[in-house]
Parts: C-alpha cells; structure tokens; sequence
C-alpha cells in the first residue's frame, strides 16, 4: 500500500515536472474544468454557460452567454516576469450590434482573457477609494490591484488598447476586432509585461491570476464563443 502510495505522489507531480522542464506555467487543453473556478459579479444573476465539447480526440471550451456575465478563474497564481508570454487558440461566433469598448453600456465581448495583477509591496500606488469601489462592484470583495483584458471586440476601431469605461486601473488589449474572422479558429500570442508598460507606461506588479469570460449583460445581447487551449511560458 505504501509502494502504491508513493507511486501514485509521483504521477501526481510529474506534469507540474514536465511543465517546468518544457518553460511552461500553463498548458490548458480543457479536457475538464477540475483547475477552474467561478468567477462571479455582484449585482449580476444572470450567469454564462461554460461547458468542455468533445470532437473525437479533441476538446474545447463553449462558453454561451444570454444578457449575463460570469467568468472562469484558474486555480494557481503565477509570476508575470517568469512567465510574461501568453498563447491561446479561439473562436468567436459572433459579435454585439451594441459592443462598444468606449463606453459602459457598450462593455461587453464574446470572449475576453483577464489577466489579474495583485497588489504587490512596493509597485504602483494602490487604487483611491472612488476606483476600489468600482473596483469591488466589478470583481467582489478583493478586487485586483489592475488588469489586462485581451478581447474580441465588437467594433473596428483604430486603437489597440483602450481605457475600461468603468476605471483606468483596467485596460482593454484589442486582439481581434470585428466580424472578419468569425467563425474561424484563431491562434494568438502576447507578452504580458511589455503590454502592460505599453498600457499602463509602468512595470506591472509581479503576481497575477488569469481568467477568462463571455458577458453581454451590458448589451443584453448573446454571443457564443470557444477556446481551444491556452500557454503561459517563459
């Protein structure tokens, strides 16, 4: 039994081996949902769905959303400066007529990658308490000290990276924009840190979370979208 024991402790940490052997934080093929947690706003009742689709020896992540917001936080937290590049492969199937980033009515997207900064000593100066209240209503008791969302957005637009409508502590990375490429499977890659520096002019604290979601309960529209797998490396 004890022999058993110790086997089965080796086979538990060999992929976090292999991850680390490989320079990788994350490797997310979402064949289940066991590293995920629900992400829930206040004052939103309406969640979005999220559901693991088999395709023969593939698997994907759904999400459908119906005039409502909820999201998917990974389990670990993880150095940006260790690991600042981030990989994904997505699909959005449509876009919001009323999808605007510029404004609060219009903040919604089909798909957006949060990446969560904690409120590191000796970074940036913590928020004020106008924007931590903000800050509080959009992600609940302890919000992130800033964030990065990598979105599809709804509209053409000439920026890249545009200001939330709600606080400036949130910055909004224009990945893909419009109805171009729906329907269509999709690879991107960025690196974490030098968008922040590009979207905040200052280095980001270090440890962040990642988490992931489809809303519409601004528009009050719905959207469905999916994700392939997501890399967090060196």
């Amino acid at each position: 039994m004890k022999r058993l024991l110790i086997l089965g402790s080796v086979f538990i940490l060999l992929p976090s081996l292999v991850l680390a052997q490989a320079g990788l934080f994350l490797r997310e093929d979402f064949i289940d949902l066991k590293n995920w947690r629900p992400l829930y706003f206040p004052n939103i009742d309406r969640h979005t769905r999220y559901a693991i689709v088999t395709e023969g020896s593939d698997s994907y992540l759904k999400a459908e959303s119906h005039a409502s917001a909820s999201g998917l936080i990974f389990a670990k937290e993880f150095n940006v400066y260790k690991y600042p590049k981030m990989r994904w492969r997505w699909k959005v199937d449509n876009v919001y007529d009323r999808g605007d980033a510029h404004t609060k009515a219009g903040d919604d997207y089909p798909m957006r990658l949060y990446v969560l900064f904690k409120n590191d000593s000796g970074q940036a100066e913590p928020m004020d308490f106008f924007e931590l209240g903000i800050a509080k209503m959009l992600y609940g008791e302890e919000p992130p000290h800033s964030s990065l969302n990598y979105v599809w957005a709804s509209q053409e637009t000439p920026e890249h990276i545009v200001t939330s409508p709600y606080t400036d502590r949130v910055r909004m990375i224009l990945i893909e924009k419009g109805t171009k490429n729906l329907g269509r499977w999709l690879e991107e890659e960025v690196n974490i840190v030098e968008d922040y520096e590009r979207a905040f002019n200052q280095k980001p604290p270090e440890t962040a979370e990642l988490a992931i979601m489809n809303d519409s309960d601004n528009t009050g529209e719905s959207s469905v979208s999916s994700i392939d797998w997501i890399e967090i490396s060196r």
